[in-house]
């Protein structure tokens, strides 16, 4: 594994020569595929080691850096693809220096992936210039928004797809966090389910989104006011960080999730990681990421939502899991069996760490019994009555 740093001493300093980004220059051989945000080109590498690759498929934002054509010179990051990540497994343009996009005046003065190379300007909901701003200076109120917090971006879908089956005519919007990928643009599954959605906010470093916000409270009342949302669902963007500790992983911003939903006098609705299927054992049942976020991060009660009818074995396990966070939270058992149609109907993929519905339906039906859930008390809340 390459050093971070190099390190080297001259006249008594020491002088860091940073290693953390694989540079390369390519050139573009043709488009790919491209969806909202974000296009896939294919480029030819310049190679500077024998083990660099040939050819790439690359990822290029237009509002960032322009939009790459054939024959465009470009700046490659080539980190992803050197580390083999996963969702990640793209080399990222960084710029078209031939060919540089025309300045954008605009409204906002919001930066996000700040103090990086590519930091960009965004006009944030609640700011001046934003034709929200009357509606959210002031705002300090979810009443009673069911907010479902949940770890994976790969729970969205499952989610929204629940809430849906229980109340087609909801408006369910999400609050991306900063925990995965930055830009919305790089999520398909998030370009699918636009039409489904009332809207997007992205909320801290993260950007893209249809609103943008400084951080998870903030955006929970964007998308409530805003978006005109009745129910909200936080996850990280698509990707993942964790070390295989108790603390090191990126989830854990789902308890602060939680925390926030309450403190904003919102419905707080715990969406734990389930799994039948994971060959990791840590993540077998209720994922160890759950347990610590909704039950060391999370301070503020929330329901915590399993599935009625998981398979005898796991649902003793899980059940079991959960119950030890009982008090502060709640547990719900939400039937979800039926819930199996919708999701096979899902208007994207569904896949979690490689696994489709039939390879992991726990962890699916798991997402859309929260989801089922939060419509439940949606529905009550705006017809009057109560929902257990």
């Amino acid at each position: 594994m390459e050093r971070v740093f190099a390190v080297a001493r001259t006249a008594g300093r020491l002088y860091y020569c940073a290693q953390m980004i694989r540079w390369r220059w390519g050139t573009v051989v043709a488009p790919r595929r491209q969806w909202r945000g974000a296009v896939e080109v294919e480029v030819a590498v310049a190679a500077r080691r024998p083990s660099d690759p040939s050819v790439v498929r690359a990822i290029a934002y237009p509002a960032l850096v322009g939009t790459p054509a054939a024959g465009d010179r470009v700046l490659l990051n080539l980190n992803a693809l050197a580390l083999g990540l996963g969702t990640g497994g793209y080399a990222l343009v960084v710029a078209l220096p031939d060919r540089l996009p025309d300045d954008v005046d605009a409204p906002g003065h919001v930066v996000k992936a700040r103090y990086t190379p590519l930091q960009a300007v965004v006009l944030a909901a609640d700011e001046e210039a934003s034709p929200h701003r009357a509606a959210l200076v002031d705002a300090a109120s979810l009443s009673g928004l069911p907010v479902v917090a949940a770890d994976l971006h790969s729970a969205l879908p499952a989610i929204l797809l629940g809430a849906h089956a229980a109340n087609p005519s909801l408006r369910v919007a999400y609050v991306m966090t900063d925990g995965g990928a930055l830009p919305a643009w790089f999520s398909r599954t998030l370009d699918g389910l636009r039409p489904h959605l009332a809207g997007t906010v992205t909320v801290g470093q993260a950007f893209g989104g249809d609103l943008e916000s400084t951080n998870v409270h903030s955006g929970l009342l964007a998308a409530r006011i805003a978006l005109r949302a009745d129910i909200a669902v936080v996850t990280q963007g698509p990707g993942n960080l964790g070390t295989g500790t108790t603390w090191g992983f990126s989830g854990a911003a789902v308890g602060d999730a939680v925390n926030a939903a309450f403190a904003l006098g919102g419905r707080p609705v715990a969406a734990p990681r389930i799994s039948g299927a994971d060959p990791r054992p840590r993540h077998r049942g209720v994922s160890h990421h759950s347990l610590t976020a909704f039950g060391r991060v999370a301070l503020a009660p929330a329901d915590l939502v399993m599935p009625a009818d998981l398979p005898e074995d796991l649902a003793a396990d899980v059940r079991t899991a959960l119950e030890a966070l009982v008090p502060p939270h709640r547990l719900v058992e939400v039937p979800a069996a039926d819930l199996g149609p919708a999701l096979e109907s899902s208007p994207v993929p569904l896949s979690t760490m490689g696994r489709s519905l039939a390879e992991d339906r726990a962890y699916f039906l798991s997402a859309a019994a929260a989801g089922r859930h939060a419509a439940a008390l949606a529905t009550a809340a705006a017809t009057g009555g109560q929902s257990a």
